[in-house]
């Protein structure tokens, strides 16, 4: 055995240990182990314990003060706007709407969305988050489409493509001979590295349900859906009622945020085991309704956790831990003041929402064999959290509550996907963050000289007008 003093003491191949560890295992009894050891052979976890035996030339990795855990997944993220990031933080969701779907979304070419998908699967495994949706809906053509697989398959993390195309109908993109062969090309062997869900939305239509199509198409390659949901005045009941009147209601079926939907809806996905993918601090900001945290928990739904899109919010689940644990507690205080009353015991915990952020995103991926917990057996996908140089990091007393409201990704020290060490000692391993910095400063100067900037400083500062806004200038409608 031999102590990693360099990232270079860590080849492909070779054997590694955490020792002396706090792990948070999210097993079925969410156990909690001390000064505990965590070995990884090959692309699985061998064994998690204290003081294991391990076999000759491994590697060691001091985890005393650290925390391990599983991999964090993240369920929804439209990755290819990561290029974008921060231009929208101002934003609504019906400025987001008009910026990206009426207007200069159009732009974006091949390399643009390989760019945003490349930094944005960097920064994700850069912050444990060691499983992505990538909700790529601007896969405008399949040129487009390979470009963002091109991007996910270069960064060694675990990604999920949700295909989507934002610019026509998914009846349309979905049926055609072109599609069918990029899934076949590059999807058709099983590999859990690299997952595939078809992304579209439902919205107020005809009775004639023309998305029936779609449906029908991901029925025939048994792959899930993945779909916006609850979005107010967008995504609304009508859209739940039609798919579950269809038939197009499942297991796999995962309902991005879920907020403004009547129980009905709420008792449809329950009865057919659908999951929601909530994203906090974007149904927060951007107006989808509220977190529906109580909602879910109420209906027995499954709940998994995504940070939206970096056009706006940050990318790590750290934040969207913290933001959903917060927005629940928030609505369970006010609505207890509006009735003279005062809460007295808080009913969602810390444990929940770090189980929501590991092991309730492999559920809703159909990974949980896979990963999302640290068991022996599992893929090896695991998160040291470990600053010595920081006053934050001890001492570590309550680790859920440590992990949700004291850690932070500046804190992930190691990163390890399928086996494989990614990062190591706050550094990226194996990494080629300078050609990411090239490539979307291509993109985002190339996007600047379509704009003008006139037109880019505008999209970026939104005027706040003197009087109140009541007309919606954005209707979610296929015919644009």
């Amino acid at each position: 055995m031999t102590a990693v003093s360099s990232a270079s003491d860590l080849t492909p191949g070779r054997p590694v240990v955490f020792r002396h560890a706090t792990v948070l295992t999210m097993d079925p009894a969410h156990r909690v182990l001390t000064d505990a050891d965590v070995l990884v052979t090959g692309e699985r976890i061998a064994a998690v314990g204290p003081g294991l035996a391990v076999p000759d030339g491994t590697a060691e990795i001091d985890a005393s003060g650290g925390i391990v855990m599983p991999g964090m997944i993240d369920t929804h993220r439209h990755m290819w706007q990561t290029a974008t990031r921060g231009y929208g933080a101002d934003w609504t969701l019906t400025q987001y709407f008009v910026w990206n779907y009426l207007q200069w979304g159009k732009s974006f070419r091949p390399e643009d969305i390989y760019a945003g998908n490349l930094l944005s699967a960097i920064e994700a495994i850069d912050a444990g988050v060691t499983t992505t949706v990538d909700w790529s809906h601007n896969l405008q053509t399949i040129d487009h489409a390979e470009a963002a697989v091109d991007a996910l398959t270069e960064i060694p993390g675990r990604f999920v493509l949700g295909y989507g195309n934002i610019q026509a109908a998914p009846w349309e993109w979905a049926t055609t001979p072109e599609f069918r062969d990029f899934y076949t090309r590059r999807f058709s062997e099983s590999n859990d590295m690299l997952g595939f869900q078809l992304a579209f939305d439902v919205p107020p239509a005809s009775p004639d349900f023309p998305e029936k199509a779609a449906f029908e198409v991901a029925r025939e390659l048994n792959v899930p859906v993945t779909t916006h949901a609850g979005v107010w005045k967008v995504t609304t009941d009508e859209g739940i009622r039609l798919m579950h009147e269809h038939g197009f209601m499942t297991d796999r079926t995962i309902y991005v945020h879920a907020s403004s939907l009547s129980p009905d809806s709420y008792h449809r996905i329950a009865a057919t085991g659908g999951t929601a993918s909530l994203s906090t601090e974007s149904e927060q900001s951007a107006g989808q309704g509220y977190p529906p945290t109580f909602k879910l928990r109420e209906y027995g739904i499954g709940v998994s956790l995504s940070m939206d899109t970096s056009v706006w919010w940050s990318a790590d689940l750290f934040s969207a831990m913290r933001a959903t644990l917060s927005a629940d507690r928030a609505r369970e205080h006010l609505e207890a003041h509006h009735r003279d009353e005062t809460v007295t015991h808080h009913k969602l915990r810390a444990e929940q929402v770090v189980e929501w952020a590991t092991m309730g995103g492999a559920r809703a991926l159909g990974l949980d064999s896979v990963t999302g917990s640290v068991e022996a057996g599992k893929k090896a996908d695991l998160v040291l959290i470990k600053n010595d140089a920081s006053p934050v990091m001890f001492p570590l007393l309550n680790p859920f509550g440590h992990v949700v409201f004291q850690a932070q990704r500046g804190d992930v020290h190691s990163v390890v996907v399928n086996g494989r060490v990614v990062k190591y000692d706050h550094s990226l391993v194996g990494v080629d963050l300078a050609k990411a910095r090239r490539v979307v400063g291509e993109t985002v100067d190339y996007l600047k000289g379509v704009l003008g900037p006139q037109a880019w400083a505008e999209g970026m500062q939104p005027e706040i007008p003197e009087v109140r806004v009541l007309d919606n200038p954005y209707t979610y409608t296929y015919d644009k």
